[in-house]
């Protein structure tokens, strides 16, 4: 596969960030840490309009406006990574407090950490509809990919459109065989993704992403087809991208937390009534090269609801445990979130 400089680069920077979570980890190892006073809270972020609402809070500061109604000073610093695996080992090192990543990730490291840091959900950032594109004429569903096939995704095995995936896999050829696409999947940031697929002639020949690179992809290569649609496999709208944190961090941090979640709970009122200048916002703090009048229309998309309440993300928690990818049965949503105000209506 080519790959443009800028791609180059942006490798580069998602192995520079699990590098530095790596040493991170080994130092915590090291040496204990010092407790965390309030007003200070460092957030991880991947790539897509799905992290619109970090974008709302960044840009009108609306995390330190309300630690200062809460009586504290917020510092707050952002981070982007890429794949829910590093977003995962970037929060267990210590190196965010809030991390951004899909459902699958959440689960994975719910399990994990159960009975020790205890890491669980804080939000949802909202619905949204995941499409697994192909520029492959052959490909007409999930079946037709071969082996001479490369399906891009964040994380293999670890992003929520693998699991989506993995759980289409499993009603099409049956539990055991859930995995099966995982051969051909490799793991590639949505820019580079959708940059494949746009040029073609690579052998990224599907890309399961999210907003806007989906689209673009639609858009931009007439090749393009929607292969699968993750509200199809979950069975309706769902969470697509959820935010979670440690149950430390929110016990010694109550403030902040609150402030964190009460700018989330603004910022999805904003996108909502204000679509057009949500796009701004978008494109203002991201720095993405995109029509604006294509971007407010993804935006206003029926299928994108912008709520804090995790939607439907349980079925996938029961599939992941039926296949073994986590070992604890969660006996619903609740266990694996906060019990929070602003995700109180979850499922």
């Amino acid at each position: 596969m080519r790959l443009s400089a800028a791609a180059k680069d942006r490798f580069a920077q998602v192995l520079t960030s699990a590098g530095l979570a790596l040493v991170l980890a080994v130092l915590a190892l090291a040496s204990p840490s010092p407790a965390q006073a309030e007003g200070r809270i460092r957030i991880a972020e991947q790539y897509g309009i799905v992290y619109l609402l970090l974008n709302v809070a960044r840009d009108q500061q609306l995390i330190e406006k309300h630690g200062k109604a809460e009586g504290v000073d917020i510092s707050v610093e952002w981070a982007k990574l890429s794949g829910g695996s590093a977003v995962n080992d970037a929060l267990l090192s210590g190196a965010v407090d809030i991390a951004g990543a899909g459902v699958g990730p959440l689960l994975t490291i719910w399990d994990r950490t159960r009975g020790k840091q205890n890491v669980k959900g804080v939000a949802s950032l909202g619905n949204f509809p995941y499409y697994l594109v192909t520029n492959n004429p052959n490909v007409k569903s999930i079946a037709d990919f071969t082996e001479r096939d490369r399906i891009a995704l964040p994380a293999v095995g670890v992003s929520v459109q693998s699991r989506v995936l993995q759980l289409a896999s499993a009603k099409l050829w049956g539990d055991a065989h859930y995995d099966k696409l995982d051969k051909i999947s490799v793991a590639l940031p949505h820019p580079d993704a959708a940059a494949a697929i746009i040029a073609g002639g690579t052998e990224i020949t599907g890309h399961f992403g999210n907003p806007p690179f989906q689209e673009q992809e639609l858009a931009e290569n007439p090749k393009a087809r929607i292969v699968l649609n993750s509200y199809d496999v979950l069975g309706g709208p769902s969470s697509s991208t959820v935010l979670f944190a440690t149950e430390k961090f929110r016990k010694d941090n109550p403030k902040t937390y609150k402030a964190f979640q009460l700018a989330l709970q603004e910022a999805a009122e904003f996108a909502t009534a204000n679509p057009e200048k949500a796009a701004d916002t978008y494109l203002r703090v991201t720095g993405a090269k995109l029509d604006r009048d294509f971007l407010i229309k993804i935006i206003k998309n029926p299928d994108v609801q912008f709520k804090l309440a995790p939607q439907n993300t349980y079925p996938l928690a029961q599939f992941m445990h039926k296949v073994g990818a986590i070992k604890t049965a969660p006996a619903s949503w609740r266990e694996y979130f906060f019990d929070d105000a602003v995700t109180a209506q979850g499922s």
